[in-house]
This record gives C-alpha cells, sequence and structure tokens, in this order.
C-alpha cells in the first residue's frame, strides 16, 4: 500500500473521529444517530489502516474494537 494512501487514510480518520466527538458534544447529534455512528466507523476504519500500515498495533487494536461498538450500535438501533 503506498505511503500516501496510508497518510491520507489516517487524516482522514482523524478527521472524521474529531467531527463526531464535536458534533455529539455540540448537541448537533445524538449518540445513537446514524451519522456518528457511520462518522466513528468510518474515522475508525481509517485508523485502522494507517495503524497496521505502520505497526501501532495498541492503536490498531482500539479502532478495531471501535468499529466494532459502531456496527453494534447501528444493528441495535436498527432492531429498534
Amino acid at each position: 500500500m503506498s505511503a500516501l494512501w496510508v497518510e491520507v487514510a489516517g487524516w482522514i480518520g482523524a478527521l472524521f473521529i474529531l467531527g463526531s466527538y464535536t458534533l455529539l458534544t455540540t448537541g448537533r447529534v445524538k449518540p445513537y444517530s446514524r451519522v456518528y455512528q457511520w462518522m466513528n466507523l468510518v474515522g475508525a476504519l481509517g485508523f485502522v489502516i494507517n495503524g497496521a500500515e505502520n505497526r501501532a498495533y495498541p492503536l490498531m487494536t482500539l479502532n478495531i474494537i471501535w468499529v466494532g461498538l459502531a456496527i453494534y450500535s447501528m444493528k441495535k438501533r436498527h432492531r429498534h
């Protein structure tokens, strides 16, 4: 994978995670909203890609769990 692509994935991940947190803390989205969960999912995937390529295993592991939590939340919301 090209170094540029890995860096772009990491920066996109950072922007999505920061953006979702900003929207949540300013009251523009709810924790179970689709926008919030999708932003977290995309952001975490960007960090997983970046962490895997850079062998930053703690970052990668944290974000694999983050992806799982986002998917769990979206499935739970979909059932209700």
